[in-house]
Protein backbone atom coordinates (compact mmCIF):
# COMPACT_ATOMS: atom_id res chain seq x y z
CA UNK A 1 0.00 0.00 0.00
CA UNK A 2 1.21 3.38 -1.05
CA UNK A 3 1.16 6.64 1.17
CA UNK A 4 -0.51 9.83 -0.64
CA UNK A 5 -0.82 13.27 1.14
CA UNK A 6 -3.18 16.02 -0.03
CA UNK A 7 -3.83 18.89 1.60
CA UNK A 8 -5.99 22.19 0.11
CA UNK A 9 -5.54 25.78 1.00
CA UNK A 10 -6.23 26.97 4.55
CA UNK A 11 -9.23 29.91 4.07
CA UNK A 12 -8.41 32.80 6.25
CA UNK A 13 -10.82 33.01 8.93
CA UNK A 14 -12.18 36.94 9.01
CA UNK A 15 -15.27 35.69 6.45
CA UNK A 16 -17.90 33.40 5.97
CA UNK A 17 -17.27 29.91 3.66
CA UNK A 18 -17.93 30.50 0.22
CA UNK A 19 -18.68 28.59 -3.15
CA UNK A 20 -14.73 29.27 -3.92
CA UNK A 21 -13.40 27.52 -1.05
CA UNK A 22 -16.48 24.95 -1.36
CA UNK A 23 -14.79 24.19 -4.72
CA UNK A 24 -11.04 23.65 -4.09
CA UNK A 25 -12.31 21.07 -0.89
CA UNK A 26 -14.73 19.40 -3.61
CA UNK A 27 -11.95 18.96 -6.08
CA UNK A 28 -9.55 17.81 -3.35
CA UNK A 29 -11.66 15.48 -2.26
CA UNK A 30 -12.02 13.90 -5.56
CA UNK A 31 -8.44 13.47 -5.43
CA UNK A 32 -8.25 11.60 -1.90
CA UNK A 33 -11.17 9.41 -2.89
CA UNK A 34 -9.35 8.65 -6.10
CA UNK A 35 -6.91 7.94 -4.45
CA UNK A 36 -8.59 5.34 -1.41
CA UNK A 37 -9.96 3.34 -4.41
CA UNK A 38 -6.63 2.99 -6.41
CA UNK A 39 -5.38 1.14 -2.91
CA UNK A 40 -3.27 3.94 -1.47
CA UNK A 41 -3.17 5.19 2.08
CA UNK A 42 -4.29 8.65 2.06
CA UNK A 43 -4.23 11.75 4.71
CA UNK A 44 -5.71 14.46 3.27
CA UNK A 45 -6.14 17.55 5.76
CA UNK A 46 -7.60 20.86 5.65
CA UNK A 47 -7.78 23.68 7.80
CA UNK A 48 -7.87 27.03 8.84
CA UNK A 49 -5.24 29.95 8.99
CA UNK A 50 -6.04 32.31 12.37
CA UNK A 51 -3.14 34.59 13.33
CA UNK A 52 -2.82 38.18 11.89
CA UNK A 53 -3.97 42.09 12.29
CA UNK A 54 -7.05 41.62 10.38
CA UNK A 55 -8.43 39.00 12.72
CA UNK A 56 -7.32 41.06 15.45
CA UNK A 57 -8.95 43.92 13.87
CA UNK A 58 -12.29 42.32 13.50
CA UNK A 59 -12.13 40.69 17.10
CA UNK A 60 -12.04 44.41 18.47
CA UNK A 61 -14.65 45.53 16.03
CA UNK A 62 -16.73 42.77 17.28
CA UNK A 63 -15.78 43.12 21.10
CA UNK A 64 -14.28 39.72 22.02
CA UNK A 65 -11.00 38.11 21.82
CA UNK A 66 -8.91 37.25 18.29
CA UNK A 67 -9.12 33.69 19.68
CA UNK A 68 -12.77 34.14 20.50
CA UNK A 69 -13.24 34.98 16.67
CA UNK A 70 -10.92 32.29 15.26
CA UNK A 71 -13.45 29.27 17.15
CA UNK A 72 -16.40 30.76 15.90
CA UNK A 73 -15.31 30.85 11.89
CA UNK A 74 -13.04 27.98 12.21
CA UNK A 75 -16.14 25.72 13.55
CA UNK A 76 -18.36 27.26 10.18
CA UNK A 77 -15.19 25.97 7.64
CA UNK A 78 -15.38 22.78 9.66
CA UNK A 79 -18.84 22.12 9.07
CA UNK A 80 -18.78 23.49 5.89
CA UNK A 81 -16.71 20.02 5.16
CA UNK A 82 -19.45 17.94 6.91
CA UNK A 83 -21.88 19.97 4.29
CA UNK A 84 -20.15 19.00 1.29
CA UNK A 85 -19.42 15.09 2.17
CA UNK A 86 -15.84 16.07 2.00
CA UNK A 87 -13.29 13.15 3.47
CA UNK A 88 -10.34 14.47 4.72
CA UNK A 89 -8.64 13.26 7.49
CA UNK A 90 -7.20 16.15 9.37
CA UNK A 91 -8.34 19.46 10.21
CA UNK A 92 -5.61 22.14 11.42
CA UNK A 93 -6.23 25.27 12.72
CA UNK A 94 -2.63 27.42 13.02
CA UNK A 95 -3.95 28.39 16.48
CA UNK A 96 -3.27 24.96 17.61
CA UNK A 97 -0.68 24.13 20.38
CA UNK A 98 1.36 21.42 17.83
CA UNK A 99 1.18 23.85 15.28
CA UNK A 100 2.75 26.41 17.03
CA UNK A 101 5.48 25.04 18.87
CA UNK A 102 6.63 23.52 15.37
CA UNK A 103 6.49 26.73 13.65
CA UNK A 104 8.95 28.18 16.52
CA UNK A 105 11.27 24.97 15.41
CA UNK A 106 10.91 25.27 11.82
CA UNK A 107 11.94 29.36 12.66
CA UNK A 108 14.82 28.01 14.45
CA UNK A 109 15.68 25.52 12.05
CA UNK A 110 15.88 28.33 8.93
CA UNK A 111 17.71 30.21 11.29
CA UNK A 112 21.24 30.09 8.59
CA UNK A 113 19.02 31.80 6.28
CA UNK A 114 17.08 34.27 8.52
CA UNK A 115 18.45 37.75 9.06
CA UNK A 116 17.27 40.97 10.81
CA UNK A 117 17.06 44.47 8.51
CA UNK A 118 14.95 47.61 8.05
CA UNK A 119 11.66 47.67 5.96
CA UNK A 120 10.11 50.04 4.34
CA UNK A 121 6.77 49.21 2.38
CA UNK A 122 3.22 49.97 1.07
CA UNK A 123 0.82 47.66 3.58
CA UNK A 124 -2.80 46.37 3.72
CA UNK A 125 -4.04 45.09 6.75
CA UNK A 126 -7.03 43.56 4.42
CA UNK A 127 -4.68 41.88 2.48
CA UNK A 128 -2.10 41.08 5.27
CA UNK A 129 0.66 41.81 2.51
CA UNK A 130 2.95 44.45 1.15
CA UNK A 131 2.34 46.15 -1.58
CA UNK A 132 4.94 47.80 -4.54
CA UNK A 133 5.04 51.66 -5.12
CA UNK A 134 4.08 51.05 -8.70
CA UNK A 135 0.94 48.97 -7.11
CA UNK A 136 0.35 51.74 -4.56
CA UNK A 137 0.37 54.59 -7.70
CA UNK A 138 -1.69 52.66 -10.21
CA UNK A 139 -4.68 51.95 -7.08
CA UNK A 140 -3.76 55.85 -6.22
CA UNK A 141 -3.02 54.90 -2.67
CA UNK A 142 -6.52 53.13 -2.28
CA UNK A 143 -6.37 49.16 -1.70
CA UNK A 144 -9.28 48.50 -4.75
CA UNK A 145 -10.46 45.12 -2.66
CA UNK A 146 -10.56 47.20 0.55
CA UNK A 147 -11.66 50.54 0.20
CA UNK A 148 -8.73 51.89 2.28
CA UNK A 149 -5.25 53.28 2.05
CA UNK A 150 -2.45 51.86 1.82
CA UNK A 151 0.12 52.45 5.22
CA UNK A 152 3.17 53.36 4.79
CA UNK A 153 5.06 51.29 7.68
CA UNK A 154 9.02 51.49 8.01
CA UNK A 155 10.08 48.95 10.60
CA UNK A 156 12.49 46.29 11.82
CA UNK A 157 11.79 42.63 10.66
CA UNK A 158 13.39 39.13 10.09
CA UNK A 159 14.11 38.53 6.44
CA UNK A 160 13.69 34.77 5.14
CA UNK A 161 17.36 34.19 2.55
CA UNK A 162 14.39 33.16 -0.41
CA UNK A 163 17.02 34.62 -3.14
CA UNK A 164 19.30 31.95 -2.13
CA UNK A 165 16.88 29.31 -3.52
CA UNK A 166 15.71 30.82 -7.01
CA UNK A 167 17.94 28.40 -9.17
CA UNK A 168 17.39 25.06 -7.51
CA UNK A 169 13.11 26.11 -7.13
CA UNK A 170 13.60 26.89 -10.99
CA UNK A 171 15.61 23.55 -11.72
CA UNK A 172 12.71 21.73 -9.76
CA UNK A 173 10.02 23.18 -12.22
CA UNK A 174 12.18 23.00 -15.37
CA UNK A 175 12.83 19.26 -14.67
CA UNK A 176 9.16 18.13 -13.33
CA UNK A 177 10.18 17.49 -10.01
CA UNK A 178 7.78 19.78 -8.83
CA UNK A 179 4.68 19.85 -11.08
CA UNK A 180 2.87 23.06 -11.53
CA UNK A 181 -0.83 22.45 -12.96
CA UNK A 182 -1.80 23.89 -15.42
CA UNK A 183 0.76 24.88 -17.45
CA UNK A 184 -0.06 28.53 -17.60
CA UNK A 185 0.52 28.58 -13.76
CA UNK A 186 4.16 27.33 -14.19
CA UNK A 187 4.96 29.61 -16.99
CA UNK A 188 3.63 32.52 -14.72
CA UNK A 189 6.50 31.17 -12.04
CA UNK A 190 8.45 30.63 -14.09
CA UNK A 191 8.62 34.29 -15.40
CA UNK A 192 9.02 35.15 -11.29
CA UNK A 193 12.15 32.96 -11.29
CA UNK A 194 13.63 34.12 -14.37
CA UNK A 195 13.17 38.00 -12.88
CA UNK A 196 14.96 36.40 -9.63
CA UNK A 197 13.27 36.04 -6.25
CA UNK A 198 13.64 38.65 -3.58
CA UNK A 199 13.99 37.66 -0.16
CA UNK A 200 10.86 37.89 2.40
CA UNK A 201 9.63 39.74 5.42
CA UNK A 202 8.53 36.98 7.76
CA UNK A 203 7.74 38.84 10.69
CA UNK A 204 5.97 41.90 12.21
CA UNK A 205 6.59 44.09 15.24
CA UNK A 206 4.23 42.79 18.24
CA UNK A 207 3.45 46.65 19.02
CA UNK A 208 1.86 46.66 15.89
CA UNK A 209 0.32 43.45 15.65
CA UNK A 210 -0.11 40.96 19.26
CA UNK A 211 -2.06 38.03 17.27
CA UNK A 212 0.91 35.97 16.12
CA UNK A 213 3.29 32.98 17.11
CA UNK A 214 6.03 34.71 18.94
CA UNK A 215 9.68 34.60 17.26
CA UNK A 216 12.08 32.35 19.00
CA UNK A 217 14.37 34.75 20.89
CA UNK A 218 13.02 37.65 20.49
CA UNK A 219 9.71 38.79 22.43
CA UNK A 220 9.26 41.98 20.47
CA UNK A 221 8.17 40.22 16.85
CA UNK A 222 5.92 37.66 15.65
CA UNK A 223 5.59 35.80 12.56
CA UNK A 224 4.42 37.03 9.50
CA UNK A 225 0.73 35.45 9.29
CA UNK A 226 1.56 34.37 5.25
CA UNK A 227 4.75 32.86 6.39
CA UNK A 228 3.32 30.69 9.29
CA UNK A 229 0.15 29.73 7.27
CA UNK A 230 2.47 28.04 4.86
CA UNK A 231 4.36 25.49 7.61
CA UNK A 232 0.81 23.78 8.46
CA UNK A 233 1.22 21.08 5.45
CA UNK A 234 4.56 19.95 7.48
CA UNK A 235 3.08 20.57 10.92
CA UNK A 236 0.00 18.65 10.81
CA UNK A 237 2.31 15.68 9.74
CA UNK A 238 4.24 16.57 12.99
CA UNK A 239 7.13 17.71 11.43
CA UNK A 240 10.25 17.02 12.23
CA UNK A 241 10.12 13.93 14.37
CA UNK A 242 6.70 12.45 13.62
CA UNK A 243 6.34 8.78 11.88
CA UNK A 244 3.57 10.12 9.46
CA UNK A 245 6.16 12.98 8.14
CA UNK A 246 8.58 10.64 7.89
CA UNK A 247 6.42 8.22 5.52
CA UNK A 248 3.81 10.74 4.31
CA UNK A 249 6.04 13.75 3.01
CA UNK A 250 6.39 14.90 0.10
CA UNK A 251 2.78 16.04 -0.62
CA UNK A 252 1.44 14.09 -3.73
CA UNK A 253 -0.38 16.88 -4.43
CA UNK A 254 -1.61 20.45 -2.93
CA UNK A 255 -4.38 22.00 -4.05
CA UNK A 256 -4.60 25.92 -4.33
CA UNK A 257 -6.30 29.02 -5.64
CA UNK A 258 -4.73 30.97 -8.10
CA UNK A 259 -4.72 33.96 -5.96
CA UNK A 260 -1.98 31.97 -4.00
CA UNK A 261 0.27 30.96 -6.66
CA UNK A 262 3.21 32.70 -5.38
CA UNK A 263 3.19 31.90 -1.87
CA UNK A 264 2.74 28.43 -2.65
CA UNK A 265 5.10 28.03 -6.01
CA UNK A 266 8.11 30.31 -4.74
CA UNK A 267 8.14 31.43 -1.19
CA UNK A 268 6.78 28.05 0.10
CA UNK A 269 9.50 25.39 -2.10
CA UNK A 270 12.07 27.88 -0.57
CA UNK A 271 11.26 27.43 3.09
CA UNK A 272 11.24 23.86 2.11
CA UNK A 273 14.23 23.79 0.74
CA UNK A 274 15.80 25.97 3.64
CA UNK A 275 14.98 23.06 5.90
CA UNK A 276 16.73 20.66 3.82
CA UNK A 277 13.51 18.61 2.99
CA UNK A 278 11.86 17.37 -0.30
CA UNK A 279 9.46 19.75 -2.50
CA UNK A 280 6.11 18.71 -3.02
CA UNK A 281 5.17 16.39 -6.06
CA UNK A 282 2.18 18.59 -7.80
CA UNK A 283 0.65 21.81 -6.93
CA UNK A 284 -3.26 22.16 -8.62
CA UNK A 285 -3.99 25.38 -9.07
CA UNK A 286 -7.66 26.25 -9.57
CA UNK A 287 -9.83 29.31 -10.50
CA UNK A 288 -12.29 31.40 -9.14
CA UNK A 289 -15.60 31.17 -9.39
CA UNK A 290 -17.88 34.58 -10.73
CA UNK A 291 -21.90 34.13 -9.88
CA UNK A 292 -24.06 35.50 -13.13
CA UNK A 293 -20.90 36.40 -14.56
CA UNK A 294 -19.58 39.14 -11.45
CA UNK A 295 -16.82 38.46 -9.62
CA UNK A 296 -18.08 37.76 -5.78
CA UNK A 297 -18.74 40.43 -3.69
CA UNK A 298 -20.25 41.34 -0.50
CA UNK A 299 -21.10 44.71 -1.78
CA UNK A 300 -22.92 43.08 -4.80
CA UNK A 301 -24.90 40.66 -2.61
CA UNK A 302 -24.11 37.78 -4.05
CA UNK A 303 -22.11 35.97 -2.27
CA UNK A 304 -23.56 32.52 -2.00
CA UNK A 305 -23.21 29.85 0.81
CA UNK A 306 -22.61 26.55 -0.38
CA UNK A 307 -24.61 25.15 2.18
CA UNK A 308 -28.01 26.60 0.75
CA UNK A 309 -27.39 24.88 -2.85
CA UNK A 310 -26.74 21.81 -0.81
CA UNK A 311 -30.26 22.23 0.96
CA UNK A 312 -31.83 22.95 -1.51
CA UNK A 313 -30.68 20.60 -4.37
CA UNK A 314 -28.09 17.91 -2.67
CA UNK A 315 -24.48 17.45 -2.22
CA UNK A 316 -24.11 15.34 -5.20
CA UNK A 317 -26.17 18.06 -7.33
CA UNK A 318 -23.49 20.63 -5.98
CA UNK A 319 -20.47 18.59 -6.42
CA UNK A 320 -21.41 17.64 -9.75
CA UNK A 321 -21.73 21.11 -11.18
CA UNK A 322 -18.69 22.68 -9.46
CA UNK A 323 -16.52 19.39 -10.87
CA UNK A 324 -17.86 19.91 -14.36
CA UNK A 325 -19.51 22.76 -15.23
CA UNK A 326 -16.53 24.95 -13.46
CA UNK A 327 -13.12 24.40 -16.02
CA UNK A 328 -10.64 22.67 -14.52
CA UNK A 329 -8.19 24.94 -15.56
CA UNK A 330 -9.60 27.93 -15.38
CA UNK A 331 -12.13 30.44 -13.96
CA UNK A 332 -16.15 29.40 -14.30
CA UNK A 333 -19.35 30.61 -13.52
CA UNK A 334 -22.38 29.73 -11.49
CA UNK A 335 -25.89 30.77 -11.94
CA UNK A 336 -28.72 29.30 -10.66
CA UNK A 337 -30.27 28.73 -14.01
CA UNK A 338 -27.53 26.86 -15.11
CA UNK A 339 -27.32 24.96 -12.27
CA UNK A 340 -30.98 24.04 -12.79
CA UNK A 341 -30.36 23.02 -15.97
CA UNK A 342 -27.28 20.95 -15.34
CA UNK A 343 -29.57 19.01 -13.04
CA UNK A 344 -32.41 18.52 -14.88
CA UNK A 345 -30.96 17.44 -17.98
CA UNK A 346 -27.91 16.05 -17.45
CA UNK A 347 -28.17 14.37 -13.49
CA UNK A 348 -32.11 13.80 -14.00
CA UNK A 349 -33.00 12.98 -17.82
CA UNK A 350 -29.79 11.07 -18.41
CA UNK A 351 -27.94 9.49 -15.34
CA UNK A 352 -31.63 8.86 -13.32
CA UNK A 353 -33.14 7.94 -16.37
CA UNK A 354 -31.02 5.33 -17.43
CA UNK A 355 -31.11 3.68 -13.77
CA UNK A 356 -34.85 4.42 -13.74
CA UNK A 357 -35.61 2.85 -17.26
CA UNK A 358 -33.41 -0.10 -16.51
CA UNK A 359 -35.05 -0.86 -12.82
CA UNK A 360 -39.09 -0.81 -13.85
CA UNK A 361 -38.05 -3.55 -17.20
CA UNK A 362 -36.07 -5.55 -14.76
CA UNK A 363 -39.17 -5.30 -12.58
CA UNK A 364 -41.60 -5.76 -14.91
CA UNK A 365 -39.80 -8.32 -16.99
CA UNK A 366 -37.93 -10.43 -15.23
CA UNK A 367 -39.63 -9.95 -11.33
CA UNK A 368 -36.66 -8.15 -10.16
CA UNK A 369 -34.19 -10.30 -10.91
CA UNK A 370 -30.88 -9.20 -12.81
CA UNK A 371 -29.31 -12.67 -12.98
CA UNK A 372 -25.56 -12.95 -14.09
CA UNK A 373 -23.51 -9.57 -14.62
CA UNK A 374 -20.87 -9.47 -17.30
CA UNK A 375 -18.00 -7.71 -16.53
CA UNK A 376 -18.03 -4.02 -17.83
CA UNK A 377 -15.80 -3.91 -21.13
CA UNK A 378 -15.05 -0.09 -22.08
CA UNK A 379 -11.89 1.13 -21.92
CA UNK A 380 -12.01 3.78 -19.37
CA UNK A 381 -8.39 5.20 -20.27
CA UNK A 382 -9.25 8.49 -21.12
CA UNK A 383 -11.03 8.75 -17.56
CA UNK A 384 -8.07 7.71 -15.33
CA UNK A 385 -5.44 9.96 -17.50
CA UNK A 386 -7.97 13.26 -16.95
CA UNK A 387 -8.14 12.45 -13.34
CA UNK A 388 -4.09 11.95 -13.41
CA UNK A 389 -3.79 15.73 -15.41
CA UNK A 390 -6.17 17.32 -12.71
CA UNK A 391 -9.12 17.64 -15.38
CA UNK A 392 -11.85 17.10 -13.69
CA UNK A 393 -14.32 18.27 -16.04
CA UNK A 394 -13.20 15.96 -18.65
CA UNK A 395 -12.97 12.61 -16.53
CA UNK A 396 -16.74 13.84 -16.18
CA UNK A 397 -17.40 14.17 -19.65
CA UNK A 398 -16.32 11.00 -20.23
CA UNK A 399 -18.35 9.39 -17.74
CA UNK A 400 -21.35 10.92 -19.56
CA UNK A 401 -20.52 9.55 -22.87
CA UNK A 402 -21.05 6.38 -21.39
CA UNK A 403 -23.95 7.43 -19.62
CA UNK A 404 -25.72 8.97 -23.17
CA UNK A 405 -24.27 5.72 -24.65
CA UNK A 406 -26.22 3.58 -22.54
CA UNK A 407 -29.40 5.18 -23.31
CA UNK A 408 -28.53 5.13 -26.88
CA UNK A 409 -28.14 1.17 -26.44
CA UNK A 410 -31.68 0.94 -24.75
CA UNK A 411 -33.06 3.17 -27.39
CA UNK A 412 -31.80 0.49 -30.19
CA UNK A 413 -31.84 -2.61 -28.55
CA UNK A 414 -35.69 -1.39 -27.15
CA UNK A 415 -35.88 -4.37 -24.89
CA UNK A 416 -39.73 -4.05 -24.37
CA UNK A 417 -40.17 -5.28 -28.22
CA UNK A 418 -37.79 -8.22 -27.57
CA UNK A 419 -39.35 -9.22 -24.50
CA UNK A 420 -42.93 -8.94 -26.63
CA UNK A 421 -41.24 -11.45 -28.66
CA UNK A 422 -41.04 -13.80 -26.13
CA UNK A 423 -36.65 -14.09 -26.53
CA UNK A 424 -36.33 -14.19 -22.98
CA UNK A 425 -33.08 -15.09 -23.44
CA UNK A 426 -31.84 -11.93 -25.57
CA UNK A 427 -33.96 -9.40 -22.65
CA UNK A 428 -31.82 -11.39 -20.02
CA UNK A 429 -28.41 -10.14 -21.46
CA UNK A 430 -29.66 -6.76 -22.97
CA UNK A 431 -31.24 -6.19 -19.34
CA UNK A 432 -28.06 -7.54 -17.63
CA UNK A 433 -25.79 -5.80 -19.89
CA UNK A 434 -27.46 -2.47 -19.02
CA UNK A 435 -26.66 -2.63 -15.68
CA UNK A 436 -23.00 -3.78 -16.25
CA UNK A 437 -22.78 -0.47 -17.47
CA UNK A 438 -24.26 1.01 -14.63
CA UNK A 439 -21.83 -0.46 -12.25
CA UNK A 440 -19.41 0.48 -13.98
CA UNK A 441 -20.95 4.01 -14.22
CA UNK A 442 -20.95 4.03 -10.41
CA UNK A 443 -17.57 2.76 -9.87
CA UNK A 444 -16.48 6.32 -11.87
CA UNK A 445 -18.82 8.20 -10.46
CA UNK A 446 -17.15 7.02 -6.71
CA UNK A 447 -14.44 9.91 -6.15
CA UNK A 448 -17.19 12.48 -7.85
CA UNK A 449 -20.91 11.74 -6.85
CA UNK A 450 -20.25 9.24 -3.79
CA UNK A 451 -24.18 9.12 -2.46
CA UNK A 452 -25.39 8.38 -6.31
CA UNK A 453 -22.31 5.88 -6.47
CA UNK A 454 -23.11 4.44 -3.88
CA UNK A 455 -27.37 4.40 -4.56
CA UNK A 456 -26.58 2.35 -7.96
CA UNK A 457 -24.62 -0.06 -6.37
CA UNK A 458 -27.27 -0.78 -3.89
CA UNK A 459 -29.71 -1.09 -6.17
CA UNK A 460 -28.18 -3.59 -8.27
CA UNK A 461 -26.49 -5.32 -5.68
CA UNK A 462 -26.31 -9.71 -5.82
CA UNK A 463 -28.06 -9.43 -8.94
CA UNK A 464 -31.38 -8.70 -7.19
CA UNK A 465 -33.45 -5.11 -7.41
CA UNK A 466 -32.80 -4.08 -4.05
CA UNK A 467 -36.38 -1.91 -3.07
CA UNK A 468 -35.57 1.62 -2.23
CA UNK A 469 -35.33 5.20 -3.64
CA UNK A 470 -34.63 4.85 -7.55
CA UNK A 471 -35.62 8.12 -8.77
CA UNK A 472 -32.18 9.62 -7.60
CA UNK A 473 -32.59 13.05 -9.26
CA UNK A 474 -36.37 14.20 -8.50
CA UNK A 475 -36.94 17.27 -11.48
CA UNK A 476 -36.77 20.64 -9.99
CA UNK A 477 -39.17 23.10 -11.18
CA UNK A 478 -37.07 26.22 -11.47
CA UNK A 479 -37.26 26.74 -7.73
CA UNK A 480 -34.19 28.65 -7.43
CA UNK A 481 -34.47 30.85 -10.34
CA UNK A 482 -38.17 31.69 -9.79
CA UNK A 483 -37.25 32.56 -6.23
CA UNK A 484 -34.13 34.75 -7.61
CA UNK A 485 -36.18 36.85 -10.50
CA UNK A 486 -39.31 37.28 -8.59
CA UNK A 487 -36.92 38.91 -5.58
Amino acid sequence: MTNFYLTTSIPYINGEPHIGFGLEVTLADVIARYARQQGNNVIFTTGTDEHGGKIEEKAKELKITPQALADQNSAKFRELATVLDITNDRFIRTTDKGHEQRAQIIWKNLSKDIYKAKYTGWYCVGDEAFFTETVVKENNGICPAHNRPYDKIEEENYFFRLSAYNDQILKALTDGSFRVVPETKKNEVLGLLKEGLEDISISRPKEKISWGIPVPGDKTQVMYVWFEALLNYITVLGYPEHEDFKKFWPANVQVVGKDITRFHAAIWPGILLGLGIALPKALYVHGFVNVSGQKISKSLGNVINPAEIVKTYGVDAFRYFFLRHIPSYGDGDFSYEEFERAYNNELGNELGNAVQRTVVMIEKFQDGVVGNIPPAEHDNAVYHQAIADFKFDRALDSVWEQVRGLNQFIDEQKPWTIAKEGDTEHLREVLASMVSDLLEIAESLVPFLPNTAASIKSIFAEGLLHAQKTVLFPKIENYKTDKVEKG
